[in-house]
């Protein structure tokens, strides 16, 4: 018995997801069960590889997600809309879903899962974090039994890359953006990946399942990287770290909230992820009684994503074809959780930060920053005065781990200060 399929986009990741399915030979032999019965497209005229048989591709989408013969709907048109209609429709008509779209599911998961369980099917988005490194559902299933306390990951390709060849060449953000969009590696709008929105929709994905709560993706505290210079690169460096463009989600000690956010940080060198270079990506989880795991893998591309789509169309045909339809949906695969996690307000999460002062050549300046730190409960791990930049002192202050709100007001005060001439930068460290 063949399980058919109906694939809602036919680009990248389509392709790859049909070149996969067509070519089942030393894979698992459930790709023997999958059809490809239908292919949604914008346009009939285009060549395409491979080439599917006459009738399959159509410009009719809505017909496949309400053909009664189609199985599973693999949605990989991307974007909010018509993404999102055409799932609840295909969930509405007892179709299985299969994404890789992270946007749609960060933002209008709770809606799409609701309908789900009440349908009865499963939407399963391997690919839809991290590419082709398997951590959906490691995370659903073999460290479901941790109390998971720290998900921090490296899941942007476009940013990594920026960021390595800054740290690898001394180049500025906009020379090595230019040369990742020719490269192919950046979009003509790069808006998403380097203003961390990409990040965000991922990190909200995995602490839903990681801490078993919704996330609102809008709550999100989200920074990119434009502001990053060679400066703060070699200063990095200089102190024993690299820059990263993190996305963290982590259990608050002091009550019940998550800790979710997106930021460029400071890495200290010897950190498993400060040698996670280019388009790699890499999601270290940490929980008890596990301690920490790292999973490390090509986080994009049509190889990588197409093995994530395809491993979960096999383990939904799976299950279709060992249980009756009467049966419950697999706990470990269905979106279990229906309430939303309380989000830590960024002014109250404790981090260590990195500030960059450019100051007028006068004495006491530096007694000045740490009476204002001090006025507010800021604790400095190290201030130096690196040299002169523009007839200016340059200062640059560690903390330690401080409360944001905190350090915040103490920049305020020191913007007022006479002698300082403005902060270039402002990081976190991990």
């Amino acid at each position: 018995m063949a399980f058919k399929i109906g694939l809602l986009g036919y680009g990248t990741v389509g392709t790859g997801t049909a070149e996969i399915i067509l070519d089942p030979s030393g894979r698992n032999s459930l790709l023997g069960k999958i059809e490809i019965a239908k292919v949604g497209v914008r346009s009939l005229d285009k060549q395409r590889s491979p080439e599917l048989p006459q009738g399959v591709l159509t410009t009719d989408l809505e017909a496949i997600v309400t053909d009664p013969e189609i199985d599973i709907v693999v949605e990989l048109l991307g974007g909010l809309e018509p993404s999102r209609s055409l799932i609840l429709k295909a969930i509405d008509h007892g179709k299985h879903i299969v994404t890789a779209n992270k946007a749609v599911i960060a933002r209008h998961g709770a809606e799409i899962y609701t309908a789900a369980n009440q349908a009865g099917v499963y939407v399963l988005l391997e690919g839809a974090v991290g590419g082709g490194i398997p951590v959906i559902k490691p995370l659903k299933q073999s460290l479901g039994v941790n109390r998971i306390q720290t998900v921090i990951g490296i899941v942007n390709g476009t940013t990594n890359y920026i960021l390595t060849q800054m740290t690898q060449e001394g180049a500025d953000f906009a020379d090595v953006l230019a040369e990742a969009q020719k490269l192919g590696y950046a979009e003509a709008d790069p808006t998403a990946d380097v203003d961390g929105y990409d990040a965000a929709d991922k990190i909200a994905i995995l602490a839903a399942i990681a801490f078993g709560g919704r996330i609102k993706r809008e709550d999100i505290p989200c920074e990119g990287i434009r502001q990053i210079t060679a400066t703060d690169i070699s200063y990095a460096d200089d102190l024993g770290f690299v820059i990263k463009l993190l996305a963290i989600a982590k259990s608050n000690p002091d009550d019940d909230s998550l800790q979710v956010r997106v930021h460029p940080t400071f890495v200290p060198r010897e950190h498993p992820l400060a040698n996670v270079n280019d388009v790699y990506n890499a999601i270290l989880v940490e929980g008890e009684p596990l301690g920490q795991v790292m999973f490390f893998g090509p986080g994009a591309g049509k190889g990588a994503t197409a093995s994530a789509v395809v491993s979960d169309i096999a383990n939904i045909v799976a299950i279709l074809q060992t249980s009756n339809t009467n049966q419950k949906l697999d706990p470990l695969l269905r979106c279990s959780h229906e309430h939303f996690s309380e989000l830590t307000p960024i002014a109250n999460i404790k981090t260590r930060f990195y500030a960059r002062f450019l100051c007028q050549d006068v004495s006491g300046v530096i007694g000045h920053l740490g009476t204002s730190f001090g006025n507010h409960d800021v604790s400095l791990e190290s201030v130096v005065q690196i040299g002169f930049r523009d007839h200016l002192a340059e200062i640059v202050v560690v903390t330690h781990d401080v409360q944001e709100g905190n350090f915040r007001q103490a920049l305020e005060e020191i913007k007022n200060l006479e002698a300082i001439d403005s902060i270039p930068s402002i990081l976190r460290v991990l």
